[in-house]
C-alpha cells in the first residue's frame, strides 16, 4: 500500500493523489465498519444463546429441610415448564442452587459462593428467616436481589431496597393468631417455640397481640433445633393451667413431636400453631394427636385452578406434597422472575429486576392480583384458619386439614 502511494506521487497530479488517498481511506473505513458489524452481530447471536442464570438459596438440610427441599423442587419444576415452552425470549433459564441450611452463617457462605464464584445478581430464597436476615445485609450492600417465597420474620421488611418476598410477614400471622385465640375464648396462653428467627417472630408477634387484647401469657418455653424430648418443658407449661397452648416451630419434626408428646402427657386442650406444625410430615409424626390442631397460615384456594394444577403436577413429579402454600409460593417466584427477566433481558441487571418487582401485579398459584409495597412486602394475600383432620380423613388433596375460614380481623 505504501508503495502504491509513492507511485501516486510520481504519476498523479496532487489533486489526483488526494482523491486516491481519500478513496483508499473510505474503502478501508467501510471494510473496518463491516468487520465490526459482523463481529457485533456474532456476539449478539452468541449472547442470545446463553441461558439466564439466577441463584437459589434454600434449606436443603437443617431444620427447614422438608420445606426447603420442596421449595427447590417446585422451582425446578417451574424452570422445566418455562424452558419446555421456549424459555424467556428464546433463552433458557438456569438455576444455580446452594444450601443455606436454615441459618445465617451457612446462608452467608451460600450467598458468597453464588455472587463471587457464580456471578449471579438475582437470588430466589431463602426458606428460613435466620438465613434471610444473615445474607440480606450483604445483598443490599452489593445491589443483589433476594426474593423469598418462604421467609417470614417481621425484620425482613426493613432489610433493604433489594429484598422482596411473597411470604406473609409473621407480623400478620401474629395479629391473626391473636385474634383467633381471643375469638375462641382463650384468655390464658402458654407458648413453646424453637430458638430461631422464624419461630421467635411467630411467638413474639402472637404473644404481643394476644396481650394487647387482654390475654395473659402464663408460660413460655424455648428449645434448640436438635431437641427431641420436650416433656420436661411441656410439663412446666401445663402446670400453669393455660386455656390453650401455642407452638411456633421451625421444623416439621419438632412441631410434630411436640404435639405428640403433649397428648401423651394427657393434655386434651386446644393447640394452636403456625404453618409448620400442621405440615404433612408433622402430621405423620404426630399421628392422631394432631387431630383438631388449629393452624393460622395462608392456604391455596381450592377454587384457584392454577394452584390445583401446580399441586397435581408436583405430586405426579415427586410423589409427595407438604406445606402446599409454601410450595406454591416458591413456584410463583420463578414465574415472576421470568417475567422480569423478559423485561430486562439481562440477568445481571439487578436494578432493572428490582424495579420490575416494584411495578408488577401478579396472579398465580398463591393468589390473584398480588403485588409488592415500597418495602418489598407482598400485598393482596391473607391468612386462613385451618383445622387438622383425623388420620382417616387426611388425603393428599386436602393436605390433612379443613379450612374453617378467613382469620378474623378484629
Amino acid at each position: 500500500m505504501l508503495a502504491s502511494l509513492r507511485a501516486g506521487l510520481d504519476g498523479l497530479s496532487m489533486r489526483g493523489y488526494l482523491v486516491s488517498v481519500f478513496s483508499w481511506k473510505r474503502t478501508a473505513s467501510l471494510a473496518l465498519l463491516a468487520v465490526l458489524v459482523v463481529a457485533a452481530l456474532g456476539c449478539g447471536e452468541a449472547a442470545s444463546d446463553e441461558p439466564f442464570r439466577i441463584g437459589v438459596m434454600e434449606s436443603v438440610t437443617g431444620p427447614g429441610e422438608t420445606y426447603g427441599t420442596v421449595a427447590v423442587q417446585s422451582k425446578e419444576m417451574a424452570v422445566a415448564e418455562i424452558n419446555a415452552a421456549g424459555g424467556i425470549n428464546g433463552r433458557m433459564l438456569e438455576l444455580v442452587v446452594e444450601d443455606s441450611k436454615c441459618n445465617a452463617q451457612d446462608a452467608i457462605t451460600a450467598y458468597t459462593k453464588l455472587t463471587d464464584v457464580d456471578g449471579v445478581k438475582i437470588i430466589l430464597g431463602t426458606s428460613c428467616s435466620g438465613a434471610m436476615l444473615g445474607a440480606a445485609p450483604l445483598a443490599e450492600e452489593d445491589g443483589v436481589v433476594m426474593f423469598s417465597g418462604l421467609a417470614t420474620n417481621p425484620d425482613i421488611a426493613e432489610a433493604g431496597d433489594y429484598i422482596f418476598r411473597t411470604a406473609l410477614s409473621d407480623a400478620t400471622v401474629g395479629v391473626d393468631t391473636g385474634n383467633v385465640l381471643w375469638a375462641d375464648g382463650i384468655r390464658k396462653l402458654a407458648t413453646i417455640s424453637e430458638s430461631t428467627d422464624y419461630a421467635e417472630g411467630v411467638r413474639r408477634t402472637t404473644s404481643e397481640h394476644f396481650q394487647s387484647l387482654g390475654g395473659e401469657i402464663v408460660g413460655e418455653e424455648r428449645y434448640a433445633s436438635d431437641t427431641t424430648d420436650f416433656r420436661t418443658q411441656l410439663e412446666k407449661l401445663l402446670g400453669a393451667n393455660p386455656d390453650a397452648l401455642h407452638i411456633a416451630a421451625q421444623s416439621e419434626f419438632t412441631g410434630g413431636t411436640i404435639i405428640k408428646q403433649l397428648r401423651e402427657l394427657g393434655y386434651d386442650g386446644p393447640i394452636y400453631a403456625d404453618v409448620v406444625p400442621i405440615g404433612t410430615t408433622a402430621q405423620e409424626i404426630a399421628g392422631d394427636a394432631a387431630t383438631g390442631v388449629i393452624g393460622i397460615t395462608p392456604d391455596l384456594d381450592p377454587a384457584n385452578a392454577k394452584a390445583q394444577e401446580v399441586l397435581a403436577n408436583f405430586s405426579d413429579r415427586y410423589d409427595y406434597v407438604t406445606l402446599p402454600w409454601f410450595l406454591g409460593s416458591a413456584y410463583d417466584t420463578v414465574y415472576i422472575a421470568a417475567e422480569c427477566l423478559k423485561k430486562t433481558g439481562d440477568d445481571q441487571d439487578a436494578d432493572g429486576f428490582r424495579d420490575c418487582l416494584y411495578e408488577i401485579t401478579w396472579s398465580g398459584t398463591i393468589g390473584d392480583n398480588y403485588s409488592f409495597d415500597e418495602k418489598g412486602e407482598v400485598v393482596g394475600l391473607s391468612n386462613a384458619v385451618l383445622e387438622v383432620l383425623p388420620p382417616a380423613e387426611r388425603t393428599e388433596d386436602n393436605g390433612g386439614y379443613k379450612v374453617l375460614g378467613a382469620a378474623p380481623t378484629g
